[in-house]
């Protein structure tokens, strides 16, 4: 069954802080584009010869290396879009709890959260890892394949290439950074935080 993009118009007429409508119909459209590449990877999986896998090339070998850019590609966005706000929301007592005790301070969570954006052509992630009860800061790079940890539940996710914000700041991007943080919407944040339950009672 094929994936539906999902409508994200809600964010529209300023209910995303520091973004225009210009610039997130631009990136709705490059969403939906990786929704498109997903389904159409797998549509082709099902009828892939899994007779003659090859490192170097075969059909099957590569639409399996480029299914996580296209899901990752569509997953993270979704999330992005989800976690994007206009500040006007405030984060939880149990979240505030689990960031100071992963980070040593809210502070401390939002600066690391700022040197990972201004790092690279990638993705804030901000993840709980289930083997230690903690979180942590990925920066997940390349084409949305590299850098995600294992056995993680996502709780954050901020978009940093050119296309999340080149429309509205240029190079400014401390700018976008700074305005992406502080505008998010912890009403769904402290829906994932939730979704934790006894895991993060550590």
């Amino acid at each position: 069954m094929a994936r539906e993009p999902k409508n994200f118009d809600n964010l529209l007429g300023g209910n995303a802080k520091g973004l225009s409508d210009l610039q997130l119909k631009a990136h709705f459209t490059l969403y939906q584009g990786y929704v498109k590449k997903l389904n159409e990877i797998r549509e082709k999986l099902g009828a892939a010869d899994r007779s003659a896998p090859n490192y170097s090339y075969n059909e099957y070998s590569e639409l399996k290396r480029r299914e996580p850019v296209a899901y990752n590609g569509t997953v993270l966005h979704e999330m992005y879009f989800e976690n994007l706000g206009n500040g006007s929301t405030a984060a939880s007592e149990g979240a505030k709890k689990l960031i100071d005790q992963s980070f040593g301070s809210y502070d401390a969570w939002m600066a690391d959260s700022k040197a990972i954006l201004m790092s690279a052509h990638g993705w804030l992630v901000t993840v709980f890892d289930y083997s230690d009860g903690k979180l942590y800061n990925n920066l997940v790079r390349t084409e949305h394949d590299v850098g995600l940890f294992a056995n993680v539940h996502v709780i954050v996710a901020v978009d940093a290439w050119e296309h999340a914000y080149f429309a509205d700041y240029q190079t400014k991007k401390a700018d976008y950074v700074a305005n992406a943080l502080s505008g998010l919407n912890w009403d769904v944040l402290n829906a994932r935080f939730a979704q934790l339950g006894g895991h993060a009672a550590k």
